[in-house]
């Protein structure tokens, strides 16, 4: 069960090639159906996710050792790394997941294969519902967004509102905005009250020319920049 089912002395046969097929197509789909209810993400992608593991194996059977062919689809791979918008660390790691479960079929390995992707999306879903790495200064932070207009000095203006409403503030990114006509500016904050989060608003509204500001929970996915 859980020797390899290709002979390394030769290319798979028809029906080797098919089985692995079936196997990763089916728990690439059970993977992608059970991160499904943790990750968030939209329909393509656990669609795409489904595939990747079949797509993977068939890759690596059909380079078989050959040189020439495997730096051809690494080029390949290179190109769709620049086409590729930005994911969430749950989305990166989903795919490397998938990855690894592709390099078992694409090995022979069908029952590793299947053991990395079930198991792997069995341990994600229990484990994000355990109460853990949930500390309660962390869960204070948050994501202040102010747009100022280009005119505003913005090293010290918000100095005052800050002290009287926040625990503890940093800047963490500054950028242009409106072609240049404004600035926009990220702050890690964390509030002495949470209640008066409007108060807070209100107040820097009237140093900003009451343009947009958000306040976001904070996390690493934030997108900060």
């Amino acid at each position: 069960m859980f020797d390899s089912i290709f002979d390394s002395s030769k290319f798979s046969t028809v029906q080797q090639f098919f089985l692995m097929a079936i196997v990763a197509l089916i728990t690439g789909f059970i993977y992608s159906w059970l991160i499904s209810f943790r990750v968030k993400s939209t329909k393509r992608f656990f669609l795409v996710n489904s595939i990747l593991p079949f797509l993977v194996g068939a890759i690596l059977l059909f380079v078989n050792g050959n040189i020439g062919v495997g730096v051809a689809i690494g080029g390949a791979f290179a190109l769709i790394r620049f086409r590729s918008a930005p994911g969430s660390s749950d989305e990166i790691a989903s795919i490397f997941v998938t990855m690894a479960g592709g390099v078992a079929f694409g090995m022979g390995y069908l029952a590793y294969g299947a053991i990395i992707l079930i198991g792997l999306a069995l341990i994600y879903d229990g484990l994000t519902f355990l109460n853990i790495f949930e500390h309660k200064n962390y869960n204070e932070d948050k994501i202040l967004k102010i747009t100022i207009p280009e005119s505003l000095d913005y090293t010290d203006v918000f100095k005052k509102t800050f002290d009287n409403y926040l625990k503890d503030f940093e800047s963490v990114g500054v950028k242009t905005t409106g072609m240049g006509s404004m600035f926009k500016l990220y702050f890690k904050i964390k509030m002495k009250d949470g209640n008066q989060e409007k108060a807070l608003i209100d107040e820097l509204r009237t140093l900003n020319g009451n343009l947009e500001i958000q306040i976001l929970p904070y996390s690493d996915d934030s997108g900060v920049l």
